[in-house]
């Protein structure tokens, strides 16, 4: 086939099946665009340990007048461009109000990533050092970069939150939707194929392994059979949870408790109390009280992966 019978066939394909962006209207945020944002968001939050030439504590002012700037113009863009595709009644000036107030919450955000850096140290003992989990935990970018699309999430932009998200999955092989709500001291270990659904809420203190899933039970559903938006289907958990490897909770109205250890490749549809530890033993399901003096260790004799 010639390249002109192959254009005139992909150019009915975008009429008849869609897949186009808006070409003559509204034009949709830039991938690349996004990934340079996130990028300097990190760079923002632990200035000096992402670049590539000598850097001093002189340089620091103008690191961040720098980056504010850039950070600025590239994120009141792509806001701006996500509110037209919703067609939203004043892009421009709801973009750079929102924009102002994100670069606002930037000094909070920071406190709050010190806190998951610090669960980071204390949770692992193969860590050295905090440098190491700065430079080499992909908790810490995955982590931080939700939480920064968070901020985005709660104030109404659509699209962006979800892309920024995303940068840090394909980064790290973490899934944590935007709007899920995530407390302090928050630390995934080894973090890959962790599934953090939008409606999850954490408590502080939560420690995850790989393979977790904090999922949906099911979807509630229209009269025409398509989900319905907007509705509770992830758990909550608990302050000062740990939930062991390919552990799977699902639902909405699932609550695990405070203090509680989940083992791991349990599959959960219920609420566990608070202070308690749930493993298999052979086939059984087992939910028992964890006793206040018992270590961790000896908890983990039965079920730790």
């Amino acid at each position: 086939m010639q390249h002109d019978a192959i254009k005139a066939a992909l150019l009915a394909s975008y009429e008849a099946d869609g897949g186009i962006n808006h070409l003559d209207g509204v034009n949709l945020p830039s991938q690349e665009s996004v990934n340079a944002l996130a990028r300097d968001v990190m760079h923002l939050l632990f200035p000096g340990y992402f670049e590539e030439t000598g850097f001093a504590k002189k340089d620091v002012p103008a690191m961040v007048t720098r980056l504010l700037g850039v950070i600025d113009q590239r994120l009141g863009s792509e806001i701006e461009k996500c509110l037209r595709f919703a067609r939203h009644a004043d892009p421009a000036g709801q973009a750079r109000a929102i924009t102002m107030n994100v670069l606002g919450r930037f000094p909070q955000l920071r406190k709050l990533v010190q806190t998951d850096v610090t669960a980071a140290f204390h949770g692992d003992p193969a860590a050295r050092s905090v440098e190491e989990i700065i430079l080499a935990y992909p908790c810490v970018l995955v982590i931080s970069l939700q939480r920064f699309a968070h901020e985005l999430y709660l104030l109404g932009v659509p699209l962006l939150p979800r892309m920024i998200s995303e940068y840090a999955h394909e980064r790290t092989g973490a899934d944590l939707h935007p709007g899920a709500e995530i407390g302090t001291h928050f630390f995934i270990d080894h973090c890959t194929g962790v599934v953090v659904g939008e409606t999850a809420r954490l408590g502080d203190h939560v420690k995850l392994y790989q393979g977790v899933t904090l999922g949906a039970k099911s979807f509630e559903v229209d009269g025409a059979g398509n989900p319905v938006k907007g509705v509770k289907r992830h758990p909550d958990i608990g302050a000062h949870v740990t939930i062991y490897a390919h552990a799977t909770i699902l639902g909405g109205d699932t609550h695990i408790g405070p203090h509680s250890v989940i083992g791991g490749n349990v599959w959960l549809l219920e609420s566990i109390p608070e202070n308690s530890i749930t493993y298999y033993k052979g086939d059984d399901l087992i939910i028992r009280p964890r006793q206040k003096k018992e270590s961790m260790v000896a908890e983990a004799s039965d079920w730790m992966i």
